[in-house]
């Protein structure tokens, strides 16, 4: 039998959010996650920061699931991230963060999905999303 692929998605500061306020859409992808050794979820350091800016309590909550990789903010990560908000007149750190890591790398040729209550945050960037529905 051959092995799964890895597959992978980024919650970004909403999906954070989401989860946090016990989503089941949310849930489900960690707790998937959890029993799935194929499935990776990896949370940007600056959702991150919103999310808990927005809910105290949400990154300590996150940190303590062992299936969430929480990426940090590396040296090109925060020169992709200054470059598109300065080119974009905003400060969407959180999106811009999730942007970097959705798109394609060596590591993952495809880019992953970002998980998000805001699709039209993504809309333009080749970026895929897996909407989060707001009554779910």
């Amino acid at each position: 039998m051959k092995p799964k692929p890895p597959r992978a998605v980024i919650f970004d500061d909403t999906a954070l959010l989401a989860l946090g306020a016990g989503t089941p859409s949310a849930s489900r992808l960690v707790v998937e996650a959890e029993t799935d050794p194929t499935l990776r979820v990896y949370i940007p350091a600056l959702c991150l920061t919103l999310a808990e800016a927005e809910r105290a309590g949400v990154a300590d909550h996150v940190s303590s699931l062992p299936s969430v990789d929480i990426t940090p903010l590396d040296f090109p990560a925060i020169t992709a991230v200054a470059g598109r908000a300065r080119d974009h007149a905003h400060g969407d750190w959180g999106g811009t963060h999730a942007l970097h890591l959705a798109r394609p790398s060596v590591e993952w040729p495809l880019g992953r999905p970002v998980l998000t209550r805001s699709p039209t945050r993504y809309r333009g960037t080749g970026v895929r999303t897996i909407p989060i529905p707001e009554n779910a």
